[in-house]
């Protein structure tokens, strides 16, 4: 056999979901060769070292455009279990660090895809005979990351960074390189801070594959166009070095596939082959290293330190109706993923009690866009947020007003400004004790005409005479209030204190300076 020569990731590392235990790791390899990936522990000096333990294979497939995953603390080489030897012990609340690269199996073997992993491990060296050759490689191919707390205490804050919407580098009429540069000050609150923030929640248009919609030029039809899109916006400096260092949480919007998407436009076969080409890339690029609550299903729970998340798909279950102008057919998400969100918060309120309920939802639950509250609700077919899916939002309602779910806060973006909202319930005295909210974090970086206003928002739903009916019956409503918007480029600091039983919320500009600041008290004690 040839000497076998490493090379480093084409994009990532990305870290990925964490847990007080594991890590999952993500790399694409460059070029077509049949590849593996390689992952070694460094000692806390940061040097290799031979411990088989250290260093484990994984497979980087050419039907995933050359991508892989290694969930660190519980695989082995090529999930082998007892055969690809002891997986890498984490411990809890603890800093790590790795180094991953890229192996061609040219000089091993044949169509590698075709060979199982069982015979493609012992057709390879020992993991650990690559550690010299991974302490020659740069920077670029470490990351860093720290498990999470089994469990935060009175004395410890939850910090955590939210954003969405980022304009691509690429459009040949705008000069985009801006779109970086506010990655600069997120690594700041990652590394800069006395708490730092623990992980990223990127929320949707992370990509857009139609940047001059709604013109249809420039627009990703093929898998060709969507990986360029993910390998562009991935591979710039400021981005690149931001995925390495800390978890990243992501889920889709509409422009991860095509602007206002919704599954009635699979029924086209145009439109399904865009949708096969976008999903494709989506589930490569950003839903390999999250986590598998829901076996394939793209949406997932996880929790740091006992505080829950549940992060929705709103794209490929979303179902608007067209033959007329009633809105009650309209689906936000599937049946299936709106009962696993219900029991999901009926069981975090039985075992956690009024702990704060993270719900991360791509499309804005509250403020509603002023458009919809001009005319007549039937007319609101067009819009995108949740006010076009009534039905979706009052089955939700009704569970936390039937199990006095307090605390849930919703995480968005999508709209091109940041804000804060508080939102109240009606009906009798119980249920005006539920606290929930709305946080919005939007646009990581957009062109100056495509930036949202306050004006184009209700602010105070019932000064706007906007308030949801929950339940008609029993005289159940919602009202809003809005404020602290946000017009500039910006992602959030969000802060959970414990002790004091609060959220504070620190929109951050692309300069790194707080262009707004919000504490939200929420409903107690925990």
């Amino acid at each position: 056999m040839n000497q076998l020569n490493l090379r480093s990731p084409k994009l990532g590392p990305i870290v990925g979901h964490t847990t007080a235990r594991s890590c999952r790791l993500w790399i694409q390899a460059e070029g077509t060769d049949d590849t593996v990936g390689i992952i070694t522990v460094l000692k806390e000096n940061g040097q290799t070292d031979t411990d088989k333990r250290r260093t484990h294979y994984f497979r980087l497939r050419r039907e995933e455009d050359q991508t892989g995953t290694f969930n660190l603390g519980e695989d082995s080489s090529f999930s082998l279990g007892k055969e690809g030897g002891e997986p890498f012990p984490l411990e809890p609340n603890t800093t790590y660090q790795v180094k991953m690269a890229a192996l061609s199996l040219k000089d091993v073997v044949d169509h590698a895809g075709a060979v199982s992993d069982d015979i493609l491990f012992k057709k390879l060296p020992t993991p650990s005979s690559f550690v010299h050759q991974l302490a020659a490689l740069g920077h670029e191919t470490e990351a860093t990351f720290r498990t999470f707390p089994e469990i935060i205490n009175l004395r410890e804050n939850l910090s955590f960074l939210l954003c969405s919407c980022r304009y691509p580098i690429d459009v040949r009429f705008w000069k985009g390189e801006r779109s970086d540069d506010i990655f600069k000050p997120m690594m700041d609150q990652v590394f800069g801070n006395i708490n730092p923030a623990r992980f990223v929640l990127m929320v949707g248009d992370q990509i857009y594959a139609d940047p001059c919609c709604p013109l249809p030029i420039f627009a990703a039809t093929t898998d060709k166009d969507f990986k360029g899109r993910y390998q562009k916006a991935f591979g710039s400096p400021n981005m690149r070095r931001l995925l390495r260092s800390v978890p990243q949480y992501m889920t889709l919007d509409d422009h991860e596939i095509e602007n206002n998407w919704a599954q009635d436009k699979v029924k086209t076969q145009a439109g399904s082959a865009l949708f096969d080409a976008a999903m494709r890339s989506y589930r490569n690029y950003q839903w390999s290293h999250g986590p598998r609550s829901f076996d394939k299903s793209l949406y997932y729970q996880f929790e740091y330190g006992g505080i829950p998340f549940f992060v929705l798909d709103e794209r490929t279950e979303r179902y608007k109706e067209h033959a007329g102008e009633q809105l009650d057919d309209n689906g936000l998400i599937g049946l299936s993923q709106l009962n696993q969100l219900c029991q999901w918060l009926e069981k975090q309120q039985k075992s956690r009690g009024d702990i704060p309920k993270f719900i991360v939802s791509a499309s804005v639950f509250v403020p509603n866009p002023i458009r919809k509250i001009k005319d007549d609700s039937s007319k609101s077919v067009g819009a995108d947020s949740w006010p076009a899916f009534p039905s979706t939002r009052r089955a939700l309602l009704q569970t936390i007003i039937a199990k006095s779910i307090q605390n849930v806060v919703f995480l968005s973006g999508d709209i091109h400004c940041s804000c804060v909202t508080e939102i109240a319930f009606s009906g009798h005295a119980a249920v005006e004790k539920i606290k929930a909210f709305s946080i919005v974090s939007s646009p990581l970086y957009c062109f100056p005409f495509t930036r949202s206003h306050a004006s184009r928002y209700v602010q105070n739903s019932k000064d706007s005479q906007d308030t949801f009916v929950v339940d008609q019956e029993r005289g159940i409503t919602m009202d809003y209030h809005a404020f602290n918007f946000v017009e500039k480029d910006n992602f959030c600091r969000i802060d959970f204190d414990r002790a004091k039983n609060c959220l504070d919320i620190v929109a951050i500009g692309a300069d790194g300076l707080a262009l707004q600041k919000t504490r939200l008290n929420l409903s107690g004690p925990i």
